[in-house]
């Protein structure tokens, strides 16, 4: 297999960002987050309106805008692992007509946890690494590493909204796991581990495929 087409899924604060580019470093993958290049475009013309209009809503973008984004980015991609979609049973469906995806990695944390690290996580507000109050503390306090931008927290990590982000996301994606794990391509992550450990097992899953 000379190149890999990887789903990362899994909520809020499962740590799939991190895993992600790490996958996309040891194995040469183009790391696609579709929620990222969405808010880079939120004020693009569709024919449903923009997708700010829906975001601002709490609402998902219509699957034909989401749809457009993922083909444009995925054909200029060899291998990839591609984060924030599908979300839905038609841009499932749309993904099985242009690609095949070798493996889906899905993450799994509960509620307490993910509240516990959601609650004291920081982030660089200029390149967008993260931190953690107690378990990822920058060398110095309130600085990036890497840029030296501020850390901030986000204004939605509270206990309430973090749940509430979490039941809505385990709701809309259901579904989705539930298809990918009869089609067999789903493997189940447990990620309450540490990072590394974490890490040892995508490892061993991704080696799997290959």
């Amino acid at each position: 297999m000379t190149s890999l087409q990887i789903i990362p899924m899994g909520p809020p604060g499962a740590g799939k960002g991190t895993q992600s580019r790490r996958i996309a470093s040891k194995f040469d993958l183009t790391h696609i987050e579709l929620g990222e290049i969405l808010r880079s475009n939120k004020d693009m013309e569709t024919p449903y309106g923009t997708p700010r209009e829906y975001m601002e809503q709490g609402e998902l973008v219509p699957d034909p805008v989401m749809n457009s984004l993922a083909e444009e980015t995925i054909s200029d991609a060899d291998g990839f692992i591609l984060d924030g979609y599908p979300r839905t049973q038609a841009q499932l469906d749309f993904l099985d007509e242009i690609t095949t995806i070798d493996i889906v990695l899905h993450i799994d944390v509960s509620e307490e946890i993910l509240v516990e690290r959601l609650t004291g996580r920081r982030k660089c507000d200029n390149c967008g690494t993260t931190y953690h109050v107690e378990f990822n503390r920058p060398n110095t306090p309130g600085e990036c590493d890497d840029c030296g931008g501020s850390l901030m927290q986000r204004d939605d990590d509270t206990p309430k909204t973090i749940r509430t982000r979490v039941r809505k996301y385990e709701k809309k994606t259901a579904e989705i796991i539930d298809l990918y794990q009869n089609r067999g391509s789903l493997v189940t992550i447990d990620g309450e581990q540490p990072p590394d450990a974490v890490w040892d097992d995508i490892h061993t899953a991704i080696n799997a495929q290959k």
